[in-house]
């Protein structure tokens, strides 16, 4: 397994964000159904996939995404305050040691086995990411399935308001605070970080 850290989305048709675009297009369109832009019938891109973007993204030996995710800058616009300011109770977290996870993926034609461990690795890229970065909070916007599993990962994680009905599903928002002992809390709640080649150490606690 692999991690690459990107800056900026430069074209949908650059290889290894080629390969992410297309599985969030099955995940979030074909999958979920969300009624997001799709580009050229085949990539899931967004306003929000712009130079100021950072993704975190595993992939196979062949370069085929595996799992990825979205950062963006809380100081710019991004998706909890220009579409879901309502989910927080007080104003939304914003700053520059703060940043969004967004379009947290796993691409679906793995088995479940496999989607876990790339899910574990992917939290734990996070975290490494944050600590390498200067990034105190992550803040992010989930279903209600998904919001569940994101709060037992361990980590130092709140609600920031009450769920609320979008559509079929109920979402809220969340905020995570990430700090030295993050990798150690992750691991405690059964989280395990697979070996990978990372552009960037992944921290993996015992």
């Amino acid at each position: 397994m692999y991690l690459t850290t990107l800056s900026g989305a430069e074209g949908v048709s650059d290889g290894l964000l080629a390969t992410m675009f297309e599985a969030r297009k099955r995940i979030f369109v074909d999958l979920l159904g969300w009624d997001v832009p799709v580009v050229a019938g085949r990539f899931e891109v967004d306003q929000f996939d712009d130079p100021h973007a950072v993704y975190l993204i595993l992939s196979d030996e062949s370069g085929q995404h595996l799992g990825s995710a979205r950062l963006l800058e809380t100081d710019r616009p991004h998706i909890l305050d220009t579409l879901f300011p309502e989910l927080c109770e007080n104003a939304v977290p914003t700053g520059p040691t703060i940043r969004e996870i967004t379009r947290f993926s796993l691409d679906p034609r793995q088995n479940a086995r496999q989607r876990r461990h790339v899910r574990d690795t992917l939290v734990f890229a996070l975290a490494d990411h944050a600590l390498a970065n200067g990034v105190e909070v992550y803040t992010g916007v989930a279903g209600i399935s998904w919001l569940q599993q994101i709060l037992a990962f361990g980590w130092q994680c709140e609600p920031l308001g009450l769920l609320r009905e979008n559509g079929r599903t109920l979402l809220g928002a969340l905020r995570i605070a990430i700090t030295p002992e993050t990798p150690t809390l992750l691991a405690r709640a059964g989280l395990v970080c697979e070996p990978c080649v990372p552009s960037q150490p992944i921290r993996c606690a015992a």
